[in-house]
């Protein structure tokens, strides 16, 4: 099986080797069919610290490092 890859903003990076991804979906309600935004955050390890607010990171499935984080900043 293929690991999760997503794509989303680091909206915080105040926590020592982890950051806050935040990932936005578009999708089709089921009833309304009109298109509605989703945005889920994801904590991912960034083990040199490098991240910022507002960049732009790739991330990727992994096993569980801690209670929370389950992914690995790539990009």
């Amino acid at each position: 099986m293929s690991k999760k890859i997503y794509t989303g903003k680091v909206v915080s990076n105040k926590m020592d080797k982890t950051v806050v991804v935040a990932v936005t979906r578009l999708f089709q309600h089921p009833t309304y069919r009109k298109t509605v935004k989703r945005v889920s955050k994801f904590k991912a390890h960034d083990e040199k610290n490098k991240c910022n607010i507002g960049d732009i990171v790739k991330i990727i499935e992994t096993r569980p490092l801690s209670k929370d984080k389950r992914w690995i900043v790539v990009d």
